[in-house]
C-alpha cells in the first residue's frame, strides 16, 4: 500500500495527475476494503490529506463549491482549515509559501497507541518525528514523503 501511495504522490508532484485525481484515487483506495497490518499496525483508512495553499479563502471556497465540504475545524495560529462532512476531516488546508504541494497524508490506525506504534516503527528502522498533535505523529517514507499515523476517528 505504501508503494502505491508513494507512486501516486510522485505522479501528482510531477504533474502527471491533478490534485483532484489524487484525492479521488486515495478515496478509492480507502473504500477498497483492504486492511493493512504491518508490524501490528492495523491501518483502517486514509484519514486525510494535507494540502499547502497560497490563498486560504480561495481554497476553502473551491473545495466547498466543488466537493460540498464544510469547515470542520480551524487552527488560526497555524493557519490551518480542516474540511469534510459530518464532522469527519477529509482534507486539511495549510497556508504556506510553497502552495500546491501535498504536505502529508494520514492513515487511521485501529487501536492507535503512540508508544507501541513508536516501538514498532523504530524496530523497522523508522523514527517518528515529535509533533504537537493530539492524535498522532509523522514520519517519512524512503523518498521523504510525510506519513501521519493517527487513531481511527469515529
Amino acid at each position: 500500500m505504501e508503494k502505491v501511495i508513494s507512486s501516486l504522490v510522485q505522479s501528482f508532484e510531477k504533474g502527471k495527475m491533478t490534485r483532484r485525481e489524487l484525492v479521488q484515487t486515495l478515496a478509492v483506495l480507502t473504500l477498497s476494503g483492504g486492511t493493512a497490518a504491518a508490524q501490528g499496525l492495523r491501518v483502517r483508512n486514509v484519514d486525510h490529506a494535507s494540502v499547502l495553499v497560497s490563498d486560504m479563502a480561495r481554497s476553502v471556497e473551491f473545495y466547498q463549491r466543488v466537493f460540498g465540504f464544510s469547515i470542520v475545524s480551524e487552527d488560526e495560529e497555524n493557519e490551518i482549515v480542516r474540511l469534510g462532512f459530518d464532522g469527519q476531516i477529509l482534507l486539511s488546508l495549510r497556508h504556506e509559501a510553497t502552495p500546491g504541494v501535498i504536505d502529508h497524508f494520514a492513515f487511521g490506525v485501529e487501536g492507535f497507541d503512540a508508544e507501541s506504534a513508536t516501538r514498532m516503527l523504530e524496530s523497522s528502522g523508522v523514527t517518528p518525528e515529535p509533533a504537537n498533535i493530539d492524535y498522532g505523529f509523522h514520519f517519512k517514507d524512503p523518498d521523504g514523503a510525510i506519513v501521519q499515523l493517527s487513531r481511527v476517528r469515529p
